[in-house]
């Protein structure tokens, strides 16, 4: 509704209210229609904007998304301008979009207020396809889909922003007001059959059935509102919805139509279904493996740390200090590794932000390989960074051997000290720094020479694990650099902080 204030249109409160309500109704008309619907407002210099949008999702649309606060002009849109805004008549025709392609087949309608105020106009676009399609549906299907598209019009659907979307499996049932059946989808029908009714049912009453299509649309009728439920029947799980169908045409004795206001008749409902079962049982399926996948982790978890317990007693009985270094930078890898797996049991497999695996591996550090007779300072800085669980944990094993050698190795003769662990977003890259104001590098040292092999397992998982580079120089004490591709993540993730 922002982009019809933003037209030259002066809209009262009647207006505004009637174009509200249709723009609520246009993505289920569209949805049953199976056409795109597009809603245009005139301007005063003779042009117009299209102030709507809906496309349908029972196939696939004509128009792209995003077409709202496109300005028109009569060129661009014959039979909008011809006789639909400057007539009040409504028109059918059909166009080509794209040369070479299927025609499309256009109704366009004409808008007004009850005092009879032209504010605009509503387009039905079909391929030319689907509406033949259409036209040769039953009967009863043809004329509950007229009104309901003329209901449209006159803004009367109510409660329909509150309908799920119909779907292209949707099945579609037509019951007048003494609901009784008077047309069934091909889809509906196969639907039922799953529920037992091997029958055609048309023809049938919906109090006659074992089913809760009766009461929803006694209630939709006595209501004059759309409605949906979700109910379980014979081991499915179906989700329904009842449109009551409203006319202005004279009362026709076998729809049993029911005077409801002083210009409208109930003429009946459409009823749809839509059998969610298989989907259900998928998604309780991958909760299902994502509950196990997360008690593995939990698992590991727990499994690395009980290792890790087991190493650091070792360490304590060996007499060889070789030896006792060697198994406690074996308890840092593994606890960095644990680490990780914490995360990935709770994440339910989500990304993970890199800034809180590196917080706990400083936490791990300051307890467990600091010497507590120095004052060293360990400090993170820099923004959330989210990675997918296998780059999560090369960074982790990364940040903890960098960690461990700076401690080790740059702070051996000194009592003070600060060690930063920098992350860095640089666009489709990413980068980590560790660095410390220890001694920095020993005279004639040589990455490549492999002489650490905490060095070399940071190399070896900079290149073959993220792909990226790594690099130490002196700035003052040692800076470990690593610059890496970011990852492609799906769905909601990204790297502003939130996974």
């Amino acid at each position: 509704m922002d982009e019809v204030v933003k037209t030259d249109l002066d809209l009262d409160a009647e207006g505004r209210t009637l174009l509200q309500q249709i723009i609520r109704g246009m993505p289920l008309v569209a949805d049953i229609s199976r056409s795109d619907i597009l809603l245009y407002c005139p301007t005063h210099d003779q042009g117009g904007h299209l102030v709507a949008q809906a496309r349908p999702h029972s196939l696939s649309p004509i128009h792209p998304p995003g077409l709202v606060g496109r300005r028109i002009h009569p060129q661009d849109e014959p039979y909008v301008f011809q006789q639909a805004l400057h007539q009040g008549k409504s028109v059918k025709g059909e166009r080509v979009l794209i040369p070479g392609t299927a025609p499309i087949v256009q109704v366009v309608h004409p808008l007004r207020t009850r005092q009879g105020r032209l504010i605009g106009t509503l387009s039905i676009e079909t391929h030319l396809f689907e509406h033949e399609r259409q036209q040769r549906r039953r009967r009863p299907f043809q004329q509950a889909l007229r009104w309901l598209q003329h209901m449209l019009l006159r803004g009367e659907l109510l409660n329909v922003e509150d309908l799920s979307p119909f779907g292209e499996y949707d099945g579609i049932i037509v019951v007048n007001t003494y609901k009784r059946i008077l047309y069934m989808s091909g889809i509906a029908t196969n639907l039922y059959r799953r529920l037992g009714y091997l029958k055609s049912l048309v023809g049938q009453r919906l109090p006659d059935l074992d089913t809760a299509d009766e009461a929803l649309a006694s209630q939709a009728l006595d209501e004059g509102m759309c409605l949906e439920e979700e109910v379980q029947e014979r081991g499915r799980i179906l989700v329904k919805k009842a449109v009551p169908l409203l006319c202005r045409e004279r009362p026709i004795p076998w729809l049993g139509q029911r005077w409801l206001r002083s210009d409208s008749y109930l003429a009946g409902a459409m009823l749809t279904i839509h059998d969610d079962t298989e989907v259900r049982q998928r998604e309780l399926e991958l909760r299902v493996k994502a509950t196990m996948i997360q008690e593995i982790h939990h698992r590991v978890k727990n499994n690395l740390q009980t290792v890790a317990a087991l190493l650091r007693m070792q360490s304590r009985r060996v007499a060889s200090q070789e030896a006792r270094e060697a198994l406690e930078e074996g308890v840092g890898r593994i606890l960095s590794m644990a680490v990780v797996h914490e995360f990935l049991s709770r994440e339910e497999g989500q990304a993970i932000n890199i800034r809180d695996v590196a917080q706990r591996i400083l936490s791990q550090a300051e307890r467990g390989m600091m010497d507590p007779e120095k004052e060293i300072t360990l400090r993170l800085m820099g923004p959330s960074l989210y990675l997918p669980g296998k780059q999560a944990t090369a960074c982790a094993l990364i940040i903890s051997e960098l960690l461990q050698n700076a401690m080790e190795h740059g702070y051996e003769w000194r009592r003070k000290g600060q060690i930063d662990v920098v992350l860095e977003d640089q666009g489709d890259r990413v980068g980590i720094r560790i660095r410390d104001d220890g001694r920095g590098l020993p005279e004639g040292f040589n990455l490549q020479a492999g002489e650490s092999l905490g060095l070399e397992i940071v190399r070896r998982l900079v290149e073959d694990d993220l792909g990226g580079a790594f690099n130490l120089r002196d700035e003052g004490g040692v800076s470990a650099t690593i610059v890496f591709p970011k990852p492609v993540l799906g769905g909601s993730e990204n790297w502003n902080g939130h996974g």
